[in-house]
């Protein structure tokens, strides 16, 4: 393992030695996106095989009703009314089946966890299902007729169902064993309970257990199992690629803090065990029922990353249309003002720490970044981090008025449509500034680096403090969603006509 994750390092340009530092950090950064897909892949993977399975059994479940009623018919007396209330081409068509299925998404029945195989929701959604294709025949039947075909297809439906999931469930575990990936269980594993929780989801092939890791250096009653201690998280998640991590066990709040941050830097799911397993409350997902509070849903995150970059595609080609004038007059009035070259390349840090040249418009003279230093004491935060100089003397006069209006940002949207950046997201930043940066901040990396985001609409330049930057990146990512980019959007231009913090 030491060997693959050196070479995974060498592959990145990481020469440093994997320590609880910046180096180690980034490199869990730099899986978190396939880690995401990996869970993104394995939960359409799930529905495509329940889909699968439910339809398969209710083609099963037709033709044995077709041979019983056929059977019961000719040969049982009275078996005529068999035929009255289950005629020919009942339960036939693809309408019935398009309304199983809607029926049982309604009834979370394709949900995670053990909501796939619980007897209530498939009830419900075979209750919904059957209503929604039986709803019509009250008015060409009468009530009388229709309930009793609705009650006999509920409950052959629902038993089917129910059979169906448990086969599927077993099949599976038998096929793809540890479908869950790699779990860390965090925690003391000393607690019967914990311990019983641990056994029950290793039991049957479900998890694979990669161990526990405590609170303490090393635990009193031996080594079985451990892994290591909570201060060593970061270096833990490295060595086994953990997919999973649940918390187990009473955690101080710096130790939780510690987990859950290098946990969903990775991109682990992670989930809490449940205390009190009679209250519902959100994010509440059972596991071989064993309640569990879920704190991060990579599989979800996924999702999210997949709307948002059709949003960026279709935005970003929008964009680069509609702006084409400009960007032919910004063009010509760079060449006359300061001559060639007209765009401006820089390497940034992006998403999962992956390294991409952002371009802009050129808004200073040739060869202005060898005079950094030089200007370095007009920098008004004094953090390198945030390097911001109000009346550059770099500055021509056209990349003025560029800055003045964020024309200079238009050229990004190149960025956009190629997947290196997105419309909305936190600030793009240098490489250079990884080594000052500690835990917290890594989590900016957790998103797409965006041409507005909530720095821009807030204050733009004049926000001079790099804790408040991170916390307008942080607050971003934690509330994301369409309808929060939307808004951004529409909030950057009164923000750009404002001019504030804008030089």
């Amino acid at each position: 393992m030491t060997t693959s994750i050196q070479s995974e390092r060498i592959e990145h340009g990481e020469s440093a030695p994997l320590v609880e530092g910046g180096p180690l950090r980034m490199l869990l950064q730099r899986r978190m996106p396939a880690m995401l897909r990996r869970h993104y892949v394995r939960s359409v993977l799930r529905v495509i095989v329940l889909l699968a399975s439910d339809i398969a059994m209710f083609l099963l479940l037709r033709v044995a009703l077709r041979v019983v009623r056929d059977g019961m018919a000719s040969a049982t007396p009275g078996g005529e009314y068999l035929r009255e209330y289950l005629p020919r081409g009942y339960l036939g068509g693809w309408a019935f089946v398009t309304a199983l299925v809607v029926g049982l998404m309604f009834a979370g029945a394709y949900g995670r966890g053990d909501y796939r195989r619980d007897a209530v929701r498939l009830f419900k959604g075979a209750a919904l299902g059957v209503a929604l294709s039986l709803w019509a025949s009250i008015w060409t039947l009468g009530p009388a007729q229709t309930l009793l075909q609705f009650s006999l297809t509920v409950v052959a439906i629902w038993v089917g169902l129910t059979i169906e999931r448990y086969l599927v469930d077993v099949a599976v575990a038998r096929v793809y064993p540890h479908r869950a990936g790699g779990v860390l269980f965090v925690g003391d594993r000393g607690n019967p309970e914990t311990r019983k929780m641990h056994d029950t989801l290793v039991a049957g092939n479900r998890v694979h257990s990669l161990g526990w890791v405590m609170s303490v250096a090393a635990p009193s009653d031996g080594a079985e199992g451990y892994v290591g201690s909570i201060d060593g998280i970061w270096s833990i998640l490295d060595e086994t690629r953990a997919e999973t991590v649940i918390l187990c066990g009473d955690l101080n709040d710096a130790a939780f803090e510690s987990v859950l941050e290098a946990s969903s830097s990775a991109g682990c799911q992670v989930f809490s065990l449940a205390r009190q397993r009679g209250v519902a409350r959100p994010g509440l997902v059972w596991h071989e029922g064993i309640p569990f509070v879920e704190l991060t849903v990579p599989a979800l995150q996924a999702q999210q990353l997949f709307l948002k970059r059709i949003l960026d595609m279709v935005g970003s080609v929008l964009g680069l249309v509609l702006f084409a004038p400009i960007f032919l007059i910004v063009a010509v009035a760079i060449m006359i003002d300061s001559g060639r070259p007209i765009f401006f390349w820089q390497e940034r840090v992006g998403y999962g720490g992956k390294v991409f040249h952002l371009v802009k418009f050129r808004t200073m003279r040739p060869g202005a970044d060898a005079e950094k230093e030089g200007v370095a004491h007009m920098n008004p935060s004094g953090d390198a981090r945030l390097f911001k100089v109000p009346n550059d003397p770099r500055v021509t006069r056209v990349g003025a008025f560029l800055r003045r209006w964020s024309l200079d940002e238009l050229p990004q949207l190149w960025n956009t449509l190629r997947g290196d950046m997105s419309l909305v997201g936190p600030r793009p930043f240098f490489e250079s500034d990884l080594a000052g940066y500690m835990d917290h901040h890594f989590q900016r990396l957790g998103a797409k680096p965006g041409i507005t985001g909530l720095w821009q609409v807030k204050g733009r330049s004049s926000v001079v403090d790099f804790e408040e930057v991170v916390q307008l990146d942080r607050e971003y990512i934690y509330r994301w969603s369409i309808a929060l980019d939307l808004w951004i959007l529409l909030q950057t231009l009164p923000a750009v006509l404002r001019r504030t913090g804008a030089y």
